[in-house]
């Protein structure tokens, strides 16, 4: 694999019971940061994954029915979010971006996809009909914000991308596809938490293999443990049956290779643990 640059920083957060997460997990509410990546591509510039939360995610959720989201989930989207300062902080130049790829289309996911618009997207077609195909009241019971994904987008989707084998330390994972046509940035389907839901395998720099795992769990712990989150949670979003298959292949993958990283997309321990920090 073409090696990258990569981060994975924070771009909001949202609190849920831990209980909704993962079962058997406290009622207590936990902070779940949106972590986004930053894909520093050595020739055709930055890719971000996702884009976590963006002060359009307040907008779009003052109507209702989408303000039940926001009642639901209650997130910090704090002025550190705003996206120039977003980007300032973490020493992103505009001009530098090249497109976003798009992991699923949850509004924690995509809120602020409007920033970047005029540039490529790549996503999974069938998370954008789903989201195109239901009602109000659905997308909200999906998860789904409508007015965050722009009308018109630069598409390029996963589904039609080359297929590409993987590098053994991904197994059982076999492949994925090739969205740049280089054998840098493979995304990888990850069946389960909604329509349309894939992650993304690399290698960065200093030759770690990397899988992003978006919403295929909310923290490493459900992947060491094997643990999936309740039925109630699973069934309200996606298939539990998928998710639990999703589920298995990540544990065998880190039981296969532990020098994989499995980064979920809210996991503030796998992400510290990636940093080589400690979590707070």
């Amino acid at each position: 694999m073409k090696r990258v640059g990569f981060r994975w920083i924070a771009r909001g957060s949202c609190r849920h019971p831990e209980a909704m997460t993962i079962r058997g997990g406290s009622l207590c509410p936990v902070d779940f940061p949106a972590l986004v990546g930053v894909i520093a591509h050595p020739e055709r510039g930055i890719f971000l994954f996702d884009t976590g939360y963006d002060p359009d995610f307040l907008s779009a959720t003052r109507p209702f029915p989408e303000r039940l989201y926001r009642w639901t989930t209650p997130v910090d989207i704090g002025p550190d979010t705003e996206w120039q300062t977003w980007l300032a902080a973490h020493g992103i130049a505009e001009s530098d971006l090249a497109g976003t790829i798009v992991s699923h289309f949850h509004g924690d996911h995509v809120a602020g996809l409007k920033r970047l618009a005029h540039l490529p997207v790549w996503c999974a077609r069938a998370g954008l009909e789903d989201l195109r195909q239901a009602s109000r009241i659905g997308r909200v019971r999906r998860g789904y914000l409508a007015d965050c994904v722009p009308a018109e987008m630069h598409n390029h989707f996963f589904e039609d991308a080359p297929a590409l084998p993987l590098p053994t330390a991904f197994a059982p994972y076999e492949e994925g596809r090739d969205i740049l046509g280089d054998g840098s940035l493979l995304a990888v389907e990850l069946p389960g938490h909604c329509p349309g839901h894939w992650g993304l395998a690399l290698r960065t720099e200093d030759g770690r293999d990397v899988l992003l795992a978006a919403d295929a769990v909310w923290s490493g712990k459900s992947i060491s443990a094997c643990r999936p989150p309740p039925r109630l949670t699973t069934a309200l979003l996606g298939d539990s049956r998928s998710y639990h298959a999703t589920l298995n292949l990540l544990h065998r993958a880190a039981g296969n290779n532990g020098d994989l990283a499995i980064l979920p997309s809210h996991c503030a321990t796998s992400a510290a643990a990636f940093r080589g920090e400690d979590a707070d």
